[in-house]
């Protein structure tokens, strides 16, 4: 087994398959059988998610919005994407607990570092929501802050493009692939792979980031058997 504790970053907008916003229950429902194959295989799952799909405080507060109270609408938006990525997992008849920053009892347990552990460590599927509780961060930082302290062996960036490439390769046919890249030329390169308080907090810890194409069937599990898909960030 390449890794045995992940953890998985998802944004919203994946949720949405072709839809323009919302929740695909289709694409809900291949991500849940994707995430059951490696966690049958003994791997440790946990999962932070984006909610780009419902709402973005960053787009909020550009609209006029209150920037602070945007982020926590963001927030929220985290939280009922993690409920319906729950739902769906445990459809799989996986067990999962949805863990959030913001104290919401009635459906989530509040993020305790130590019981977030004790879940992974029983096999069960951990998501976070509410990113990291606090405005002027993003789900990517709330991400990195999360594999950091559960001691995750890498971040899995699921993205719909297979890698990290010189420019955007849906604009630039000749934009060149990375297999592997160091921390310092993809800051060297402008190479956009996540927001940079979350970049800088993956350098500084050693935590590697494997971006991936979470849209093509069976990469999250060739991805744990070893083989290379996408792109790693290491040191």
């Amino acid at each position: 087994m390449h890794y045995k504790r992940v953890l998985l970053k998802l944004s919203g907008e994946a949720l949405m398959g072709n839809r323009r916003y919302g929740i695909d229950p289709n694409r809900l429902s291949d991500y849940a059988k994707e995430i059951k194959a490696i966690v049958n295989q003994g791997v440790q799952v946990a999962i932070v998610i984006g909610g780009g799909n419902i709402f973005r405080g960053v787009a909020g507060a550009s609209n006029g919005l209150d920037r602070v109270q945007a982020d926590y609408m963001g927030m929220l938006a985290t939280v009922i994407n993690g409920l319906a990525l729950q739902s769906a997992i445990e459809d799989c008849g996986i067990k999962t607990r949805l863990l959030t920053a913001i104290k919401m009892e009635q459906i989530a347990e509040p993020y305790i570092k130590r019981r977030a552990v004790s879940h992974l460590e029983k096999g069960r599927v951990v998501i976070f929501g509410a990113g990291t509780g606090n405005p002027y961060f993003t789900t990517d930082t709330a991400a990195v802050l999360r594999a950091i302290e559960i001691n995750a062996d890498v971040i899995l960036k699921g993205t719909r493009v297979d890698g990290i490439y010189s420019s955007d390769p849906e604009k630039n046919k000749e934009a060149i692939k990375f297999d592997k890249i160091s921390f310092k030329d993809v800051m060297s390169k402008g190479l956009n792979v996540m927001d940079m308080t979350a970049f800088t907090l993956s350098e500084e810890n050693n935590l590697p980031i494997l971006v991936f194409d979470m849209n093509k069937q069976g990469n999250l599990q060739k991805i744990l058997n070893g083989e290379k898909i996408g792109t790693l960030v290491d040191k």
